[in-house]
Order: structure tokens, then C-alpha cells, then sequence
């Protein structure tokens, strides 16, 4: 199916959480999504879902979440558990949805911070996170089974977290560098449908544009039926991915 058959013109992007889960620069992946977007001439109204806000999720084409302290994510856990028949509803929809780092840890079962508290997860994604030490730090290059070219995905993960799957879950990547989930089973990430949890900062989008023009092809056609948005030139972004992939030898 071709990309001019079902274009869409016009996208929502619905980012939860802006003025509490904005780490390490994550609402860059807002502003590339909106780029590349707009490079195609699709216009993305970027709406923000604060606490307590009314959200039109008949409308919502993708969500982003950001990462976020542990205080900040006290402070939106609850709100986070009062959306989640409808932001479920729509991810099972096939809408995409990236979770950055605290968000993903939310999508899980739940997070039990360093003091010991466990925040509640929605579990849509079939993860635990508990606390460990020492603070998984610095670049990371991962590989990862999703219909791109190259397979690999890099960023920077600065997270105290120990993620774990469980058998329902699917993870986004294998590790080369870095910790990824818990510096155990070398992988990271997790995925469902076409939503995508990871510890990946950096931001991530900006040097990962493959995954970018992924997400947004999913946001035209939740069905996935359509895989290719018309070309567009990535070469800048590339030289950063590739300058991170080369800064060290794989490491399994």
C-alpha cells in the first residue's frame, strides 16, 4: 500500500506529563516528531495531558512520555492509573506510544523507588523495575528486531532502576554497550503492538530519525499496513548515531 493512499494530513500528538517528566532533554522527541512531520507536510497539534486535564483520546494519533525523578513520578502515578483504561484502550488500537526511562517504568507493573515505595504501574507492559545500584550511566548501543534500517538504536541512559520482563514481554533491543534494563540480560526496552518503552535519553529521536519516521508511519496507520513514509533526507542525524555506534567495540 503506498503512502499517498491513506495519507494523513493532520496528527495529535499527546504529551503527558511535559511540566513533570522532561529529563535529560526527552521533549526533544517531541520536537523531532514534529519536524520530520512537517518535512512530509503533516502538521502535528502537540496537546499536553497534565494532571487532572481532560483529555479527547478519540483524537489522540500517538502519545509521548517522558522521564522523570522519582518525585516526579510520585506526583503523577496516580493520575497516570486514572487514564489508563483509555490510554489502553488506543495503544491497543495500534496508536504508537514512546515511554521514556520513568514512563516506562510506569507502562510496567510497578516501580519501587530507592526509599522503598512502590509506585503502581498501569501493566500494559508485562515489567517490574526495583532499585539497584550503582546508577546504570553513559551511551548506549542497542540492536533491535523493529522494521528499521540500521537495526541499531543509541542514546545515553542515566537511570538507578532494574527493570525485569516477565513472559509476556517483548524486548526492544539487545545490548552492545551499556546497561539497557538491568545490566543482566542484555536487553532493552520492551514493546507491545506499536508501543515502545525504553531507558533511552538523549534525546533519542533527534539521533535515531529511522525510529522517528517508524513512530510516525504507525501514527498514519495505526493498522500497520504502511511501513514507508515518502524519503527524506536523515544524513546529518545519521553522522551523530553513527558516531556514537563507532565510539566503542560491541560488547555482548
Amino acid at each position: 500500500m503506498g503512502w499517498t493512499s491513506i495519507k494523513k494530513s493532520h496528527l495529535t500528538l499527546l504529551h503527558l506529563y511535559p511540566d513533570h517528566m522532561n529529563l535529560y532533554g526527552d521533549r526533544g522527541n517531541v520536537i523531532a516528531l514534529v519536524h520530520r512531520a512537517g518535512r512530509r507536510g503533516i502538521d502535528v497539534e502537540v496537546v499536553a495531558g497534565e494532571l487532572g486535564k481532560p483529555i479527547g483520546w478519540q483524537h489522540v494519533d500517538m502519545v509521548f512520555m517522558g522521564g522523570g525523578e522519582d518525585s516526579h513520578q510520585s506526583r503523577i502515578a496516580e493520575d497516570f492509573l486514572l487514564r489508563a483504561p483509555e490510554l489502553t484502550r488506543r495503544l491497543d488500537d495500534g496508536i504508537p506510544m514512546l515511554a521514556i526511562c520513568g514512563a516506562y517504568q510506569l507502562l510496567g507493573h510497578y516501580y519501587r523507588t530507592v526509599d522503598g515505595q512502590k509506585l503502581p504501574g498501569i501493566g500494559y507492559l508485562d515489567v517490574t523495575t526495583e532499585p539497584g545500584r550503582p546508577r546504570a550511566i553513559g551511551d548506549v548501543v542497542c540492536e533491535t528486531t523493529l522494521p528499521i534500517v540500521p537495526a541499531t538504536l543509541v542514546g545515553f541512559e542515566n537511570h538507578g532502576g532494574r527493570t525485569f520482563l516477565g513472559s509476556g514481554a517483548t524486548p526492544l533491543a539487545t545490548i552492545y554497550r551499556g546497561q539497557g534494563n538491568n545490566g543482566q540480560d542484555h536487553t532493552e526496552g520492551a514493546m507491545k503492538l506499536h508501543t515502545i518503552g525504553t531507558y533511552l535519553h538523549g534525546s533519542l529521536l533527534p539521533k535515531n530519525p529511522h525510529l522517528t519516521d517508524l513512530l510516525l508511519s504507525w501514527a498514519v496507520d495505526p493498522s500497520g499496513s504502511l511501513m514507508d513514509l515518502a524519503p527524506m533526507d536523515m544524513s546529518l542525524e545519521m553522522k551523530a548515531h553513527e558516531l556514537i555506534v563507532a565510539r566503542g567495540e560491541k560488547v555482548r
